[in-house]
């Protein structure tokens, strides 16, 4: 899976699932003050992450990440890993 691929499943589930709006999707927006992931939206992530890229979240490894961008770079370590 690609970069592209995995930002695209990203922003669906952002905007279907999380019900974040599309406008404030952007790499450089902030989970938490732009995009209003807070703790219960991280649980959903987990699960969904799970589902979509088929592997589990380790909140010890989310600790640095703050950027869309960042999460993005995060899943594409964790699916790279996987191939």
């Amino acid at each position: 899976m690609n970069r592209t691929e995995i930002e695209e499943k990203v922003r669906e589930f952002l905007i279907e699932d999380l019900e974040v709006e599309e406008s404030a999707i952007s790499p450089e927006a902030n989970l938490k003050d732009d995009l209003g992931i807070d703790s219960l939206d991280f649980v959903d992530i987990v699960v969904i992450v799970e589902r979509k890229f088929g592997f589990k979240i380790k909140p010890e490894e989310m600790a640095g990440v703050t950027t869309l961008s960042q999460f993005c770079d995060y899943i594409e370590t964790k699916v790279g890993d996987k191939a």
